[in-house]
């Protein structure tokens, strides 16, 4: 199994998920061509995608839904409120009702060798949601767009070989930057954004034996630098009480606009 993303942030989210049989993009927050100029880095088209789960309505994470979905065929999963959200935007435009197929909160389908699972987050969106990837024995999670964590979703999270998850913003950063009142306290609120010391703890209550790579994604660009989010995640797992070093598996940072290194598992 391997996951990359080819792009990560703000202004666009785009990751790819899959096998030898199975393709995938979690969200499609870029343009068409971007989306296809990422996948030929893995040597793989468009037109081999399988699916588009999409994680909630944002622009962000759907701007290329409409013409990947119209162009190539690609059928769309996400939960009821996703896709009143999506269907309702301009920038993504009439979609086949055919290619869209809705899931519900935690639930669990297949797509070809593929079992994933849906998982319900706190973020300001409809009906926003994670998901967890499992093949042949292989585990992992795309987590990002979340305010706060519980202990369902840790439970839900358990046992992977490798997680990408946000750490979209340092707290300091953020209170003496320049965004308006408003809009720091939506990012710092419960169905806002993981910040960097809480996606450290996160990963840390979820370190196990097993587990072989983190990628830390959706960072700010306002708000966070990468040397700064990986340095804070390792400080989280270094402080927390479980067993596990930040030396004892692999970390690294997703770019914003480019595409980021491959994990492979």
């Amino acid at each position: 199994m391997r996951i990359r993303a080819l792009a990560s942030g703000s202004s666009g989210n785009c990751i790819y998920a899959g096998t030898d049989a199975t393709h995938i993009l979690i969200d499609t927050g870029i343009s068409g061509k971007k989306t296809k100029e990422g996948l030929e880095t893995l040597d793989i088209s468009p037109d081999d995608i399988d699916a588009i789960l999409v994680t909630h309505e944002h622009i962000d994470h759907v701007a290329g839904l409409g013409v990947l979905a119209r162009k190539y065929g690609i059928p769309i999963y996400a939960t009821r409120g996703t896709i009143e959200g999506t269907m309702s935007m301009k920038q993504v435009g009439e979609i086949d009702q055919g290619l869209i197929h809705e899931i519900d909160r935690n639930e669990k389908f297949r797509i070809k060798d593929l079992d994933i699972q849906a998982i319900s987050v706190s973020h300001d969106a409809n009906d926003p949601c994670a998901y967890r990837f499992e093949s042949e024995g292989k585990r992992a999670a795309v987590i990002t767009d979340l305010g706060t964590y519980d202990e369902q979703i840790v439970e839900k999270l358990k046992g992977l070989d490798a997680l990408y998850v946000e750490a979209n913003h340092d707290v300091r950063m953020l209170q003496v930057g320049p965004y308006p009142y408003p809009l720091k306290m939506r990012i710092l609120g419960k169905r806002g954004h993981l910040c960097n010391e809480d996606s450290g703890k996160l990963i840390s209550s979820l370190l196990h034996d097993g587990i072989k790579e983190i990628m830390l994604g959706h960072l700010s660009h306002e708000n966070n630098y990468p040397d700064l989010a990986y340095e804070t995640v390792r400080l989280e797992i270094m402080n927390s009480d479980n067993k596990y070093k930040p030396d004892d598996f692999k970390i690294g940072v997703a770019r914003r606009s480019e595409v980021s290194d491959t994990i492979i598992f």
